[in-house]
């Protein structure tokens, strides 16, 4: 159950495919590799428990990095391409990382991480260089190919966002077990979604979130081929399942939408037989949306609910959700407890914070404060959401963590905009939050107190959109930007930001589209 045995079972079978260039990288060209990178982990000083941090796009190397960090005991995380070079900085600084691997597609952010970062020893970058950086290749391949001599197994730590706006590393405790270790959940997964060597997965995400990175890596361990997309295009993903005979695939809502929105003579002209798994998650799916789906390819789609944390998932097929249309399923790992205000257990069909009890441990790296807010007296878990379970013990959410904003898949925090936007000489007080957005779920959307409510109207909203830009990664600003002479808050100072969103969201049974 490792890529290193594959290359010596399969050592040309391809582990992974470009899908753009169709280039592959074989199993036994993966485990020279990633030798050679583990060597140079040693060779630079990191040991088993050391961090290290990868800013790529989907590209052959990324997949090097990762199953290398693995085989040497090492905790590494992901970086969003989509961040700004303060943010990416933040979160190496954050995560103690004594490396960073990137590309020079990546070079306008890594040219903002050459100077600073005093934990930050090496600096490595693919298919190029600028200024700071070695190469990547030239560094990798001065190292042997040997397995090093203490592999162990090392794991993501990605982030999260925190309370007060920044994000925080969702950190798993290191098992000390050897590379080809079986955890429990990858056991859960097998059941639920048949992996084997014979499986073709196609990857139509970034591959820097956790479901798309840990999939690729799980049909990896059990000798299966995936098919990594550069970026989602909807024509292109049919075009490559009828291609490549794709097995299984994820996906979030919003490529179902994109997909459902071509033209059905386009849609229909792809065979996606071959198809069996289909996953989604990372955000809620609208009902009609998903009923579509499984009119269009069969009762194969499947859904889970979890979070970075791993401290608990939920699982629903195709069959159980036509009986219980908008359920995210039931418990799978973990057991479910829904809790009111003061901690009380709470009947079926009431809403409440929603908690795992009996799941894996984590904690929230350098921020106790909060790992402590993610857990009750009991020892129990919660990523924050609201929900209620039905009479079968099927759960259904109704709203967001937090105000948490989830837009395309992508988890937005609303503080960070709100804390770029009132720093504007013209704002006197901001509320931001998610509203409705056919295509993604959610969009940002930003509510202004004017300093002067003469300024109000299309000028600032241009003029506040391209200044929240200016700090921040695209995602995180607000689409929009409306005007309010005062916003509601209590005379403590607490802001009621519901009484605001709450506006947007209309007739909507749920909160969560």
């Amino acid at each position: 159950m490792h890529p290193c045995v594959h290359a010596q079972t399969t050592p040309d079978k391809p582990a992974y495919i470009m899908a753009a260039t169709g280039e592959s990288v074989t199993y036994a060209e993966l485990d020279d590799r990633t030798n050679r990178l583990a060597q140079l982990f040693r060779a630079k000083g990191l040991k088993t428990g050391d961090h290290i941090a990868l800013l790529m796009e989907n590209q052959k190397r990324f997949y090097e990095v990762c199953w290398a960090a693995q085989r040497a005991g090492l905790y590494y995380t992901a970086i969003s391409t989509r961040l700004t070079a303060p943010e990416a900085a933040y979160i190496i600084d954050d995560c103690d990382a004594q490396m960073l691997i990137t590309s020079k597609a990546m070079a306008d952010i890594a040219e903002g991480l050459t100077d600073g970062l005093p934990q930050l020893n090496t600096r490595l970058m693919t298919d190029g260089v600028i200024d700071g950086f070695e190469a990547y290749e030239d560094a990798v391949a001065a190292m042997p190919a040997e397995r090093i001599a203490d592999e162990t197994s090392g794991v993501d730590m990605l982030y999260s966002s925190g309370t007060t706006g920044r994000p925080k590393g969702v950190k798993i405790p290191l098992t000390g077990e050897a590379i080809d270790f079986v955890p429990p959940t990858f056991q859960i997964g097998t059941m639920l979604y048949k992996w084997s060597d014979q499986t073709v997965y196609l990857s139509p995400a970034p591959l820097y979130h956790a479901a798309p990175l840990r999939f690729n890596m799980t049909i990896m361990r059990v000798g299966g081929t995936c098919v990594i997309m550069e970026q989602f295009d909807p024509e292109e993903s049919l075009r490559l399942i009828e291609e490549y005979n794709v097995t299984h695939s994820q996906w979030v809502p919003t490529m179902f939408v994109r997909m459902l929105k071509m033209p059905e003579d386009v849609r229909l002209k792809y065979d996606v037989s071959s198809l069996e798994v289909v996953v989604h998650a990372a955000a809620p799916c609208p009902v009609e949306v998903k009923r579509k789906m499984i009119d269009w390819w069969g009762p194969v789609i499947l859904e889970y609910y979890a979070g970075s944390e791993s401290n608990g998932m939920t699982f629903i097929n195709s069959e159980d959700w036509l009986a219980h249309p908008g359920s995210v399923g039931r418990t799978m790992l973990g057991s479910l407890h829904i809790l009111d205000e003061e901690g009380n257990e709470l009947p079926t069909g009431e809403p409440g914070t929603i908690y795992f009890a009996d799941g894996p441990d984590f904690s929230y790296h350098k921020d106790p404060e909060k790992t402590a807010g993610a857990k009750n007296e009991k020892g129990w878990s919660t990523l924050g959401d609201i929900g209620y379970l039905d009479d079968e013990g099927f759960l259904y959410l109704t709203d967001r963590k937090a105000f948490m904003i989830i837009s395309g898949g992508v988890n937005i925090y609303p503080q960070e905009a709100e804390n770029v936007l009132i720093n504007h000489p013209a704002v006197a007080d901001v509320a931001v939050f998610g509203v409705p957005n056919e295509e993604f779920g959610e969009e940002v959307k930003a509510v202004v107190q004017p300093m002067t409510w003469s300024d109000a109207g299309p000028d600032l909203e241009t003029e506040l959109m391209a200044y929240c830009r200016e700090h921040l990664a695209g995602v995180k600003c607000p689409k929009s930007v409306d005007f309010e002479q005062e916003l509601p808050r209590h005379p403590t100072g607490k802001l009621y930001k519901r009484l605001l969103r709450d506006r947007y969201w209309g007739n909507h049974d749920s909160r969560i589209v």
